[in-house]
């Protein structure tokens, strides 16, 4: 069983922020804010986070410059853009920059868009955790195999 995931929203609309809290309160994830971007990495570095959700257009750092360094110093984590502005080269320069595992369009509609997008995103950092210590035992019973004489 997997342990409770988090997730960081990032907007610096306080209301959209207040309204995400609302509406996240009775989902089984643990949930942070941030009214900008060098508020998120300060929560980053503070906290163990699997999916972030920010939005595109914020003041002194951008969406797509927060999830660059989302993804160099931190690549685990689940990137999801939650944006208005829909103009399509800003579109493709966050997905192919940021690999964005989705892009939602505000407004959106919470229980049959938004919180299945969150699932989805956590269900995909499960998998991506799963298989990488999948990876990490397999080494480990090739080279116990190797040093007891068992296999090359």
């Amino acid at each position: 069983m997997n342990e409770k995931r988090t997730i960081l929203f990032v907007d610096d609309e306080v209301r959209l922020l207040r309204s995400l809290e609302q509406a996240m309160l009775d989902e089984p994830y643990d949930t942070l804010y941030a009214e900008s971007g060098a508020e998120a990495l300060k929560l980053l570095e503070e906290n163990e986070v699997h999916v972030i959700v920010t939005d595109m257009r914020m003041p002194e750092m951008s969406g797509l410059a927060l999830l660059k360094i989302v993804k160099e110093k931190y690549p685990h984590i689940v990137r999801l853009v939650l944006s208005g502005y829909t103009q399509v080269t800003t579109l493709l320069t966050a997905i192919n920059q940021g690999e964005i595992f989705r892009f939602i369009t505000k407004p959106w509609k919470m229980e049959k868009e938004f919180k299945t997008v969150l699932a989805q995103a956590v269900e995909y950092y499960n998998l991506q955790a799963d298989r990488d210590r999948l990876v990490v035992e397999s080494a480990a019973l090739k080279e116990r195999l190797v040093e007891a004489g068992i296999t090359e």
